[in-house]
């Protein structure tokens, strides 16, 4: 069995107010610990995937603010308090500082961060 702490996470993203610390837990997820700020929208950092969208499914819980996520069916908003299941072709706008706990599959989200991080210098 494995835990983390966000503060034990190792950071994966940042720059602008944004960060992402993600680590393996086991079982083939993660742990991802987001902070991200008002106005944020992926859309230009996701250009290139499938749909120019993020292929990872993400479950997770909003800890402050709100977020919209954009899909081809359309969009929906989540607030804090609220839990998430994001599946694959979504892309996060980020209306008010958000900060978020979620857990994804390990390999696929370790490629949408790579992507991100060729497309955005990271």
């Amino acid at each position: 069995m494995t835990s983390a702490t966000r503060n034990d996470v190792p950071v994966a993203l940042e720059g602008d107010g944004l960060e992402l610390r993600v680590k393996p837990l086991g079982g083939g997820m993660s742990i991802g610990y987001l902070t991200l700020p008002q106005g944020t929208d992926m859309g230009p950092a996701l250009k290139g995937m499938p749909d120019d969208a993020c292929q990872c499914p993400h479950w997770g819980y909003v800890l402050k603010g709100r977020i919209r996520v954009r899909t081809a069916g359309g969009e929906e908003t989540y607030e804090a308090g609220q839990a998430y299941y994001w599946s694959p072709g979504h892309v996060p706008v980020v209306e008010e500082d958000c900060e978020l706990v979620e857990f994804s599959p390990t390999e696929e989200f370790e490629k949408v961060i790579d992507h991100v991080v060729s497309q955005t210098g990271g």
